[in-house]
């Protein structure tokens, strides 16, 4: 489960076994979870956080959108 960074109090990761999915990235904060789609960016879920957080973590993830994809295409290329 490579984490990609932290930011604030949330952690940036994705799952080694999520390569046949579409590029995401999930975020974490202490018990709070959520995902989100990176291309676009959009949300896909969360369980813990309320809608203001969901709000500010996806404009974090949109700041950083094209870090993490690149993350993304050189943990899972071949």
């Amino acid at each position: 489960m490579p984490t990609i960074d932290t930011l604030g109090p949330y952690r940036f990761f994705f799952y080694s076994s999520d390569r046949d999915e579409p590029p995401h990235v999930h975020v974490e904060r202490e018990k709070s979870k959520a995902k989100f789609w990176l291309d676009p960016v959009r949300f896909s879920y969360s369980s813990g956080f309320g809608q203001s957080e969901i709000n500010r973590i996806q404009r974090i993830v949109e700041e950083n959108r094209e870090r993490f994809v690149k993350e993304w295409n050189e943990f899972f290329s071949d």
